[in-house]
């Protein structure tokens, strides 16, 4: 059962302004690499679906973060369809996410109220989300759809639309993160460009919690303008 509320996850995506994006299947390093953007942050932490046994590494890493630090929200992506969602859910996830929109998986989220942000290419895709009750809908692959462009004119006519671009979100660049607030993305998952394989490799957490410190800041000074 998640430990957050629906309306808390959201919020603390919206207010935080970013969700970092990760995958490891060691369950050591992964407990590092959630303590590292925590500790820059970024409590609201995506674990991927990707790896075998990644339901696995996830049950632990949650049980883990239950009890030892209360303010994480872990989540899970690269859901494709209902019956993982279900899986996770029932493992203790605040939110799920996914590469694509399935109907499916919003109403299993809705009957647990899970915040569920769905995959989204295109403003038809970005409306069904949101007649399905989607909050916040995440803009993939983000680089690829139009950049901070496609953001602003989506939001043109739909003003009240939360978006979260995820994939082509250049963590190393200023003018990239200000870029993408500035045209209304209502916060940014970024995976690879914050949590970089080298970086992870190293063991050098220290400069995960920097970067994600760093981007942070960026977020918070593009808001201000």
């Amino acid at each position: 059962m998640a430990r957050f509320d629906r309306l808390t996850v959201l919020n603390a995506m919206v207010d935080i302004g970013l969700v970092p994006v990760f995958y490891n299947g060691d369950l050591s390093v992964a407990k590092e690499i959630v303590v590292a953007c925590a500790a820059g942050g970024a409590r609201v932490v995506e674990f991927t679906n990707r790896g075998d046994r990644a339901w696995n590494t996830f049950t632990e890493l949650i049980a883990h973060f239950e009890a030892a630090d209360l303010s994480v929200i872990l989540g899970v992506g690269s859901v494709m369809d209902a019956p993982t969602a279900a899986l996770y859910i029932a493992s203790g996830a605040n939110f799920i996410v996914g590469p694509v929109l399935n109907p499916e998986v919003a109403k299993a989220c809705n009957r647990r109220k899970i915040a569920y942000l769905p995959g989204c290419g295109s403003v038809s895709e970005i409306s069904e989300a949101e007649e399905l009750g989607v909050e916040i809908v995440k803009v993939f692959p983000g680089g690829q759809v139009g950049g901070p462009a496609f953001i602003k004119a989506v939001r043109g006519p739909m003003p009240w639309s939360r978006l979260m671009p995820t994939g082509g979100v250049d963590a190393t660049r200023k003018e990239d993160i200000q870029a993408w607030i500035k045209a209304g993305a209502a916060c940014l998952g970024i995976g690879s460009k914050l949590i970089r394989k080298d970086l992870v490799a190293a063991g050098d957490y220290a400069a995960i919690e920097e970067n994600t410190t760093r981007v942070l800041a960026w977020i918070a000074e593009a808001r201000a303008q």
